[in-house]
């Protein structure tokens, strides 16, 4: 049974969806997120087997949620019904409310450009301080419509085309393409290199993301570059824990192992730091953010749901990355291209006393930043996969996925 509250981030209203103990948004199942987004938005729903995956060309070809089982099974995606319901706003009626600058509509696999903050920022218009309050989502990855231009039982493929401009004032003109494909049991046992038992039940897809520079000027470090930014919010508990392997070495070469100063530095019960993997809190009750630099990046980063006994894994193509990565922090960077590669976010409260946004957590992945001449394109694929067993079954993919037993995960705090 769901509760809607209402409360105040920043000044400004905010609807937030609570849960009684019971009824968790995963145990809703598949079938009910999917009955309830038809009422409200057009839904491509990919299928192959009992797996599926629903899509929402108005919410910019995001992958809402998906489940091995259609019918019965579990939903990955958290999915924010209340906004989904209330659905766009006039301009009158967003002011002063979250809508004014973010939809949060949810979903487990979203596209987004970055960076977000910083002197070449597409989140703070030129003249804007780097504050919440003058902090808005680009409609192009926020309120538009994507156009559905091929579709099969797996896949769907999308187009758009925007024109942004940066904090510090360039202009760009993108084409943007999308497409989702719902991967086989073999295909995604192939991706990720290993074996998937029979007695496994798994969903897996990989999105295709592109940007082409349409304008008739390349893009240029010294003002500024677009990256392609993917981003997957998925329910929270207290039994799930993030896990994101990487490559040990000295920091005078590789840098820090985590970037963890975001929203301020998490604390040791949130964010545990080993010699080559870290442990992250996926429960939704304290808001952190950390990152992992393309240098120590293994190209990998998953969760375990133990109470759910789900292994959640996203991959991405690590790709050559001659002018860096961008860098999304709210300020004027000294390195705007010392940005990371894989993100985690875990929702919380934004003010002592408030509800958090969702709550859900995040898994994060980018491209490398986009050095574009006209006519030029960036591609960036991420490969998201949930796969549900028994312990026995999942610890040997634990092991080699992410270099750590399921017994670790679930004893890290």
């Amino acid at each position: 049974m769901k509760n809607t509250t209402f409360t105040t981030f920043a000044g400004l209203v905010v609807a937030t969806m609570s849960f009684f103990p019971e009824s968790a948004t995963a145990v809703d199942g598949f079938a009910d997120d999917v009955a309830f987004m038809k009422k409200h938005t057009d839904v491509v729903l990919l299928h192959h087997g009992d797996a599926a995956v629903a899509v929402a060309p108005a919410y910019q070809g995001r992958v809402m949620t998906s489940t091995f089982d259609r019918n019965t099974g579990p939903s990955f995606g958290w999915i924010n019904r209340p906004v989904i319901e209330q659905g766009f706003l006039s301009e009158d009626e967003r002011t002063g409310k979250l809508e004014e600058h973010i939809y949060i509509f949810g979903g487990e696999e979203r596209f987004w450009l970055g960076p977000e903050g910083g002197q070449y920022g597409l989140f703070f218009d030129p003249g804007t301080q780097f504050e919440f309050s003058d902090w808005t989502t680009p409609p192009v990855i926020d309120t538009e419509t994507y156009e559905l231009v091929e579709q099969t039982d797996v896949s769907a493929r999308f187009r758009h085309t925007a024109k942004l401009t940066n904090h510090s004032g360039t202009k760009f003109n993108v084409g943007i393409e999308r497409t989702i494909k719902l991967l086989s049991t073999q295909e995604a046992a192939d991706q990720l290199q290993v074996e998937l038992g029979d007695d496994l039940r798994i969903v897996g897809y990989e999105t295709d993301n592109r940007i082409t520079n349409t304008g008739e000027n390349p893009w240029k470090s010294e003002t500024g570059l677009l990256s392609i930014w993917i981003l997957g919010m998925y329910n929270p508990s207290p039994t799930t824990t993030v896990v994101i392997p990487f490559r040990s070495g000295d920091e005078e070469e590789l840098g820090p192992k985590v970037n963890d100063a975001y929203f301020g530095e998490v604390p040791p019960d949130y964010l545990r730091v080993e010699e080559q993997e870290l442990f992250f809190r996926g429960d939704g009750t304290r808001r952190g953010k950390i990152g992992i630099s393309p240098e120590r990046s293994k190209g990998i980063a998953g969760s375990y749901d133990a109470a759910g006994k789900v292994l959640n894994i996203v991959t991405y193509n690590v790709q050559d990355s001659p002018h860096g990565f961008v860098n999304s922090m709210w300020e004027l960077q000294d390195k705007p291209y010392a940005g990371d590669v894989i993100n985690s976010y875990n929702d919380g409260s934004p003010e002592p006393n408030k509800p958090p946004l969702g709550p859900f957590y995040e898994l994060e992945t980018s491209s490398p930043a986009a050095a574009l001449p006209p006519g030029g394109t960036m591609k960036h694929v991420q490969r998201t996969f949930h796969i549900h067993g028994t312990e026995a079954d999942l610890q040997p993919l634990a092991q080699h996925l992410l270099g750590v037993s399921l017994e670790e995960i679930k004893t890290a705090f």
